[in-house]
């Protein structure tokens, strides 16, 4: 099961959206403090205005009568309030800076409870305690206006961090997309230069490889096709100059090995071949039936051929693509493995699978990594007369062409067992 948070894009806004969800909730957090602290530096400054302006007031006019809720109170009178440290946390801060504005001596203390809270002053030096209202200090709101926009900012934050991440995420994506391409031996075109300069200087340097690795391939084939197209003729001649033969034990050896010679030249000619197949599809099921008929009716004489078919008639595959792939499955079975050989196909919750095994004696599990390279023949257990070592080697290009992939090993009861597994959307218009 794939996990978005397994692609690069899920990464990206994950990290995006933990980033910008700490980066606001911190600075949320300090505007609210500072907020506070604002407030209570507000009331210090206002209370001590409004403290100088009534000892002003008491010094010039004692006789004019002070503001409402403000009084001058003698020292001596018993109405002053005890120094009090049980208070909250709020007010205590503001008394405690408060009396740091004043001068060495001074005393600050707070009424009786009352809305809102009295402050009592005394400076070193007065014959009375100023006694003043303080400035309401309000706790800071729970939700305010200020959460709106912050989530409002967050989410259009969110919503650019994520484009521009997808945006960086594309040029990969294709990358990645062209790079199984080119594993499964499939087409691939140039991939456009996108994106950061390191991702631009990777791609081109894929790019150049693909078109390397694309001209030696097509050198190869050449040179393939051309020897094998030259030996036609050559082989032609031979096997009318031994049919003309009188001796027929001779005759018989002669045409032996030119048929041989014949088989190997067509596997050259056919691991020569690059180019896309054009066949019309063929349901796989149905196509195999008959194939394995006409095995056994051409030849009676090789190892029993069962089908075991049960994918249906959605799996479909290219008519050239699929014949070859079991002609040479069927031949190498016949050629060096045990009756019964087993056609088999299956549907999985990825795909389809086309299987191919028989009972001989397999492959010893030191050679099954070489058995599908080309030229490699895995003399003398599997070796034999007319064959050059691309049988498997034809079958895991042809399957990687329609995007599939071939697994070769050794069946559980004994016997070589190819599996070849193909995706739920082969692509037929891309090998057709």
């Amino acid at each position: 099961m794939r996990r978005p948070i397994d692609s690069l894009f899920g990464r990206l806004a994950l990290l995006v959206v933990a980033v910008l969800l700490i980066s606001h909730f911190a600075w949320f957090v300090l505007i609210r403090i500072e907020r506070s602290h604002s407030q209570a530096r507000y009331a210090v400054e206002e209370a001590a205005f409004l403290v100088e302006a009534v000892r002003e007031h008491v010094a010039r006019a004692p006789d004019q009568p002070l503001p409402s809720r403000v009084r001058a109170v003698d020292t001596a009178s018993p109405d002053v309030p005890p120094p009090r440290r049980d208070l909250p946390p709020a007010i205590l801060r503001f008394v405690d800076e408060f009396h740091d504005r004043l001068p060495a001596g001074s005393d600050v203390r707070i009424g009786p409870p009352a809305h809102p809270p009295m402050l009592w002053v005394h400076e070193a030096g007065d014959a009375h305690w100023i006694v003043v209202p303080m400035l309401s200090l309000h706790p800071p709101r729970s939700l305010d206006r200020m959460v709106l926009w912050l989530a409002i900012i967050f989410s259009a934050a969110v919503m650019c961090a994520l484009f521009v991440a997808w945006r960086l995420q594309q040029p990969l994506t294709a990358l990645s997309s062209a790079v199984a391409r080119f594993g499964r031996g499939q087409p691939v075109p140039p991939v456009p230069e996108r994106g950061p300069r390191e991702l631009r200087a990777l791609t081109q340097g894929f790019n150049q490889m693909v078109t390397e690795v694309s001209r030696a391939d097509n050198d190869r084939a050449i040179m393939l096709a051309g020897i094998a197209h030259d030996l036609r003729t050559p082989l032609a001649r031979m096997r009318l100059r031994a049919e003309m033969m009188d001796d027929i034990k001779q005759r018989d050896g002669v045409v032996r090995d030119v048929d041989s010679m014949t088989h190997i030249v067509d596997q050259f000619l056919a691991f020569a071949q690059d180019g896309a197949d054009s066949s019309e599809p063929v349901e796989v099921d149905a196509q195999c039936e008959r194939l394995v008929r006409s095995y056994r009716a051409v030849a009676p004489g090789a190892p029993p051929v069962q089908a075991v078919l049960a994918a249906g008639p959605a799996f479909r595959l290219p008519t050239a693509t699929l014949d070859r792939v079991l002609s040479n499955l069927l031949d190498n079975a016949h050629a060096y493995g045990a009756p019964p050989v087993v056609v088999e196909t299956a549907r999985t919750a990825d795909g389809w699978v086309l299987a191919v095994s028989d009972h001989g004696k397999g492959i010893a599990p030191r050679d099954l990594i070489d058995a599908s390279r080309p030229f490699v023949r895995l003399d003398p257990a599997r070796g034999g007369n007319g064959h050059s070592g691309l049988g498997l080697a034809i079958v895991e290009r042809l399957v990687r062409r329609v995007g599939g992939a071939c697994e070769i090993g050794n069946a559980p009861d004994g016997g070589l067992r190819v599996t070849m597994r193909f995706p739920r959307d082969v692509p037929l218009s891309a090998a057709a």
